[in-house]
């Protein structure tokens, strides 16, 4: 198998930042827990929405984990790929907002 810049191997060791840091690692992972746990969103909501901020933050790493999570927690297919398409629009727009940005600078550019 080719190498990747990514390596699906560190995925697996997310918990070794503590080394370098560990009260600030520890903090991390115990706020990370918590985020994640049942609230006023279901953990499962929010493995929705943390696959789609995967998605729109480029991040394999938390794609490959919340895809796994999703699977788990009883998410279809259908949901996980509406939920990408939600966040892929808001960057869109997001993208295309800052559009009105370009529009200004150049109507005054253009004066």
């Amino acid at each position: 198998m080719e190498k990747t810049f990514y390596d699906p191997a560190d995925l697996r060791r997310f918990k070794e930042i503590t080394k370098w840091s560990k009260e600030l690692g520890n903090k991390f992972f115990e706020y990370y827990g918590s985020v994640f746990q049942d609230g006023a969103l279901s953990a499962r909501e929010k493995s929705l929405i943390a696959l789609a901020v995967s998605h729109v933050v480029k991040c394999p790493y938390c794609i490959v984990a919340y895809t796994k999570d999703g699977l788990q927690r009883g998410i279809t297919k259908e949901e996980m790929m509406e939920a990408i398409h939600a966040g892929a629009a808001i960057e869109a727009g997001a993208s295309l907002v800052h559009g009105v940005q370009m529009m200004n600078k150049y109507e005054k550019l253009s004066m």
